[in-house]
């Protein structure tokens, strides 16, 4: 199986398995800039150059023997499952991707007609649905999705955290730091801290990359409002683990921030089993 979904920069200074929705466009610009001075100009999803990633059968090898061996620091990076999910649903159901298209075609099509999710339109700004009854079916969807494989297999923008960082626990890998979104700075200036790099990063200095940001509806309601305790229920049923493994209150929408620091040794054991 490999590492699927694993960065590593050209200079082997860091390793990185990516989270979707857990602010890795700013992560792998991050890694770029480390390298080379400068940032991918472009989103950096697309960049066949200036990172190694393991979708590029050239950079597999190269990866496998760094991971393998751990002759690089490994991270990665997590986020509060109640804002991750809607950003999934703002993001890739109500938004216009990259392409001028909704995200995989006849998606959007299916939720509306299986779910009666709507998702508003660009000609009325987005204000033209319930953001609150739309994102409820929705999660109703993920979670069919995740559980049953139906109607189509989860989709790797709402499929669980612990299930992407698992993968690489699960072939030989060892993570030394991983770190939450909602403490970014802290996060990220701890891996630099540990590795040496051919550019040095003032990571004050560096923006924020949100590739999804103006494509869609801006939420409309504070997170909380968009969970009913139907809502609750099934986040605790598909996302359990990640509310455990990665410290998040699950009791309050409201409260963004992990209790503490994510538990290494707990992590290792766990997504081991």
């Amino acid at each position: 199986m490999g590492f699927p979904g694993t960065w590593m920069t050209e200079s082997a200074s860091m390793v990185y398995r990516v989270v979707p929705k857990c602010a890795c466009s700013t992560i792998g610009q991050v890694m770029h800039f480390s390298d080379h001075g400068r940032f991918y100009d472009g989103d950096i999803h697309d960049a066949d150059r200036g990172l190694h990633k393991w979708s590029q059968e050239a950079s597999q090898a190269l990866i496998e023997a760094t991971v393998r061996d751990h002759r690089a620091f490994a991270f990665t990076a997590v986020r509060n499952p109640y804002s991750r999910i809607l950003s999934s649903f703002f993001d890739k159901i109500c938004g216009i991707q990259r392409n001028g298209r909704r995200y995989r075609g006849n998606l959007v099509p299916l939720l509306a007609q299986r779910y009666g999710v709507a998702t508003g339109t660009p000609e009325a700004n987005f204000e033209d649905f319930d953001q609150v009854a739309s994102f409820r079916r929705f999660l109703l969807f993920a979670r069919d999705t995740i559980r049953w494989k139906k109607p189509m297999e989860p989709d790797i923008h709402w499929s669980a955290m612990s299930s992407h960082i698992a993968t690489f626990i699960a072939n030989g890998g060892r993570y030394d730091h991983v770190f939450a979104i909602e403490r970014f700075a802290e996060g990220m200036q701890a891996v630099l801290d540990r590795v040496a790099t051919p550019v040095r990063v003032d990571l004050a200095a560096i923006p924020r990359f949100n590739e999804s940001e103006g494509h869609g509806p801006r939420r409309a309601h504070p997170v909380d409002a968009y969970f009913d305790d139907l809502s609750r229920h099934l986040m605790w049923e598909v996302y359990r683990r990640d509310f455990q493994l990665f410290r998040y209150d699950f009791d309050n929408p409201a409260n963004p921030l992990p209790a503490g620091p994510v538990d290494l040794r707990e992590l290792h054991l766990k997504l081991a089993e």
